[in-house]
């Protein structure tokens, strides 16, 4: 593992979502680096989704006459919970990038995962080291 492409996959997470698309639209050959984008690309996604989805939920619940607001305020909690998943996973994701490991981070890893056998990632099979490969491919 080169300490470019180390480099560049931590600066994915450090930059979250400018840092993950320069490597995604200007690294694309570099496999550890894009599989480090993408897992960073999905922890940005999933930062802005979750309020996202708990606002559309708390609103849709406030029109509930007793127990609705109350459903809303207990759900932020998930929110919270949720954002505390996102740091941990993305200050792992740091590590093992700096550490030029090839591991998935918590809750948003499995979503980076392409869903395409090795048979048809020619290109990577040659490019990649083992590990990375093996961490990639689905299992049968």
């Amino acid at each position: 593992m080169s300490t470019s492409s180390r480099y560049l996959a931590f600066f994915a997470y450090l930059l979250s979502i400018p840092g993950a698309l320069f490597v995604l639209l200007a690294r694309r050959d570099d496999p550890f680096a894009v599989f480090h984008a993408r897992q960073s690309l999905a922890i940005a996604v999933a930062a802005v989704g979750a309020p996202l989805i708990w606002a559309v939920i708390a609103w849709a619940g406030a029109w509930l006459p007793v127990g609705g607001p109350l459903i809303g305020l207990s759900l932020f909690s998930l929110v919270i919970a949720t954002y505390l998943v996102l740091v941990v996973g993305w200050v792992a994701g740091m590590v093992f990038a700096l550490r030029g490991e090839v591991r998935l981070v918590p809750l948003v890893g499995a979503w980076t995962v392409p869903r395409v056998r090795r048979k048809s990632l020619p290109e990577l099979e040659e490019n990649a080291h083992p590990e990375l490969i093996e961490a990639t491919t689905p299992e049968a």
